[in-house]
């Protein structure tokens, strides 16, 4: 058995320092036996010497300002300079894609070490006084080396946790009434969802509870996967300070005093439609946590437009794949996640849908009945009034009918919306599905 990390080469050890500093389970789960003497060169011990003292005074994983600080202190010029460099190559590999893979091998190593030197002790206790307690107690500790520290919460112990002000922090919304339903606005490990059809402003929803956020100090990143950053970037600025959209550009000065009294902090990031999924948004997160960013809130515009990493076949299931994937990342990063989901179908009361009880008519549907949703089934909470109103029917070249309300938005060329009431005509081609 090979006693130090060499063997694995020198980029290994280094993607293992990256671990070490992006992964506090990681960490907290083979601090007791990572033992820096393992690493080939004076500059990774040292590295990794300081990693451990940060964690055991800190219990968090150093981070590169306090090594810019820790290298300072430094007082040999040739091994500060190869620290640098080391570390250098160490913020390159915190996303690489092995780094799995990584942790599970030095885990293995250092558990292998520790009950190699178990044995050796063993061996010599055996020889000197034959006491087989005392070498139980050195393999046990051994075998149980680098697992997992924490279980849960400990409901007997834990009584405290549960009453702390910190149980479940909140991030507020903006609006007193929104509040109040979610109890404070929503905590760590929740996910919110905006629900309205096409062009109602469920983006605009999206802007207003990450500014509200940010002007109350918190740090937002916000996804967009259908405009760009700078004219989301605007949205924000209308926003911040009361001003159209379309005359923003000539009050400049009146943004940048509005944006210069924030305290929080907003990040915009595009993707483009259907090419991000929620393992891209983790990825990102984990970049901004590294570079010393703490998020307190992600909104994402929106769910329906993300891609699904289980390759459901359905679009229903895909959904259903892409909200549950979004309410794990919360609870990833103890944040709380805001999204939209496009309500786009306007029904007439003997419209079916599907509920645990078979097919009933819309009509017909009341509180507490269960019905099949894109999320799986969900209880009716609410059955509003049925308001009369104009129904229509679009016939297709092909032959097939539409029943719509007057306001119902239907795709046509360029992207755009129209509805019967904004001049939907004979002759408009519309987008449908073959």
């Amino acid at each position: 058995m090979e006693n130090r990390l060499s063997t694995f080469g020198h980029n290994f050890q280094i993607k293992s320092i990256s671990s070490l500093m992006s992964d506090g389970n990681f960490l907290a789960q083979i601090y007791d036996i990572l033992d820096e003497s393992h690493y080939d060169n004076d500059t990774l011990k040292w590295v990794i010497k300081q990693c451990k003292e940060y964690y055991d005074e800190y219990k968090k994983p150093i981070t590169f300002d306090v090594f810019k600080v820790k290298t300072g202190e430094v007082k040999n010029d040739i091994l500060k300079t190869s620290i640098v460099e080391n570390l250098k190559e160490v913020f390159r590999y915190m996303e690489a894609p092995d780094l799995e893979f990584v942790k599970d091998q030095t885990l293995d190593f250092f558990k292998n070490q520790a009950l190699k030197n178990a044995i050796i002790e063993s061996v010599d206790i055996l020889e000197s006084s034959g006491d087989y307690d005392a070498i139980k107690t050195l393999v046990d500790t051994a075998l149980t080396a680098g697992i997992e520290r924490n279980i849960g919460h400990e409901y007997i112990h834990d009584i405290d946790a549960r009453y702390s002000e910190t149980t479940r922090m909140t991030v507020e919304t903006g609006w007193d009434i929104i509040n109040e339903l979610t109890q404070g606005g929503l905590g760590k490990g929740e996910l919110g969802v905006v629900v309205a059809p096409a062009g109602i402003g469920k983006s605009w929803v999206l802007s207003h509870l990450s500014a509200s956020s940010i002007k109350r100090g918190k740090t937002v990143v916000h996804y967009t996967l259908e405009l760009n950053e700078e004219y989301t970037g605007l949205r924000y600025d209308s926003i911040l300070t009361g001003i159209a959209n379309q005359n923003l550009k000539y009050h400049k000065e009146d943004v940048e005093r509005a944006v210069g009294n924030i305290d929080g902090e907003l990040v915009i990031k595009y993707f483009p439609t259907k090419t991000a999924s929620v393992n891209t948004i983790s990825a990102h997160l984990k970049r901004m946590v590294t570079l010393g960013k703490k998020v307190d809130m992600v909104i994402v515009d929106y769910a329906d437009i993300m891609k699904d990493t289980g390759n459901a076949r359905e679009v229903r299931h895909a959904l259903g794949n892409i909200y549950e994937d979004l309410r794990g990342l919360a609870g990833e990063f103890g944040i709380p996640i805001w999204t939209a989901s496009q309500a786009n179908r306007c029904h007439i009361l003997t419209d079916k849908v599907e509920t645990e009880n078979g097919k009933i008519e819309i009509g017909k549907i009341k509180e507490g009945d269960e019905i099949l949703t894109h999320l799986g089934y969900k209880k009716v909470t609410k059955v509003f009034p049925v308001e009369k109103q104009p129904v229509y029917k679009v016939k297709l070249k092909s032959g097939k009918e539409i029943t719509i309300s007057a306001d119902h938005d239907l795709p046509i060329m360029y992207g755009k919306l129209k509805s019967v009431s904004t001049g939907l005509k004979v002759g408009d081609k519309l987008f449908t599905k073959k």
